[in-house]
């Protein structure tokens, strides 16, 4: 890279300008994780949380949250989504929750920051859910693994 692409010559943050660039198909892969107690883990297996339906209730707030990335972050484009997946599994081994979102789009400009944006929020549910039973949680390990559509090809963490 020449340099930052969000700043222009004087340093002031700006948009990239998009609209040369080729429509296609986009997509991006995130994962993060919140880790916990096992007996948080179990509390939630057997439907006994103090706010209700905690995983469906996190997937949710991910796929809106997706939606409205380009209102949180400054510089992001609004783009038309196609799909937002947002899949919550139990990880025995954390102990905690490995949460994942998949975003797609046909356009100009790429949805990491969405998919991203849909984990983060997603993590923050859970915690916001489980705060009551347990206040040694940590959300982290967000990360983008795959992308794929653009100039810069497919992608994906191994």
């Amino acid at each position: 890279m020449n340099g930052l692409s969000h700043l222009d010559d004087q340093g002031r943050a700006r948009m990239v300008d998009v609209g040369d660039k080729a429509v296609t198909a986009r997509r991006a892969r995130a994962r993060g994780e919140l880790r916990c107690t096992a007996a948080t883990l179990e509390l939630v297996r057997a439907g006994k949380t103090p706010k209700g339906s905690v995983i469906s209730t996190a997937e949710l707030a991910g796929v809106m949250a997706a939606k409205r990335t380009a209102d949180l972050i400054p510089l992001c484009h609004p783009l038309a989504l196609s799909q937002v997946d947002v899949a919550i599994e139990v990880e025995e081994a954390l102990p905690g929750f490995s949460v994942v979102a998949t975003v797609r789009t046909e356009g100009r400009t790429g949805v990491e920051m969405e998919a991203l944006t849909a984990v983060s929020v997603a993590c923050l549910t859970l915690f916001d859910m489980l705060k009551a039973v347990d206040r040694t949680m940590a959300i982290g390990a967000i990360h983008v693994t795959a992308k794929e559509g653009g100039k810069s090809g497919a992608w994906e963490q191994i």
